[in-house]
């Protein structure tokens, strides 16, 4: 799998639809998220295009929440990203708002993970840390038992996630929070700056 899209254009392509911290962040940490994995699951070589689709997943969600995955395709195509990223993109949305179905190990981490890094993301916020650095899984455990605790991200999604990639909870959810620590620096940094542009 190529990735005919650059990082650079990507990252414009993102910002060009938008505008919120919040999204930006969450789109950051789902790039380093799908990297992380791309490397720990054998995908080495294809790392750059896991952490492409994980950048630019959500890229209709702010302007067309009402369409997520629906626009997603129209926007994608307008900036030159490839049919076979657009499918993997379109996949994790399955069931909720998209008929396209994770096939690829990596569309099943996509659609897995996502959910998980907003629980996970939220509960490192309660911590004094404010960070995942020291987030243990026993503490996600808690907190994704707890239906109101970040009640927008799916239990439902990040369930069906584990069991199609034939996982149990416990090694998603220590998997997920070694992925966000891995990129949870570079994803301050870029925050930062991007926070100083705006």
């Amino acid at each position: 799998m190529e990735s005919k899209i650059t990082r650079e254009e990507a990252l414009e392509l993102l910002k060009k639809y938008n505008k919120e911290p919040f999204h930006i962040r969450h789109a950051l940490t789902v790039e380093g998220t799908m990297r992380w994995y791309a490397d720990e699951l054998g995908y080495k070589d294809e790392a750059d295009y896991w952490a492409t689709v994980g950048l630019l997943h959500d890229i209709d969600f702010e302007m067309y929440p009402e369409e997520h995955c629906q626009k997603a395709p129209e926007l994608l195509r307008s900036g030159g990203v490839g049919e076979d990223m657009i499918h993997a993109i379109c996949s994790h949305g399955y069931e909720i708002c998209s008929d396209v179905k994770p096939e690829h190990e990596m569309e099943k981490i996509l659609y897995a993970a996502d959910e998980l890094t907003g629980l996970i993301g939220a509960a490192a916020l309660m911590r004094p840390s404010k960070s995942v650095s020291d987030m243990e899984v026993k503490s996600v455990k808690k907190k994704f038992k707890d239906k109101k605790f970040a009640a927008g991200c799916s239990r439902d999604v990040i369930r069906q996630g584990a069991e199609n990639l034939g996982w149990d909870l416990s090694d998603l959810f220590e998997k997920t929070i070694l992925a966000m620590r891995s990129c949870e620096d570079c994803v301050n940094q870029e925050m930062v700056q991007y926070e100083e542009k705006e």
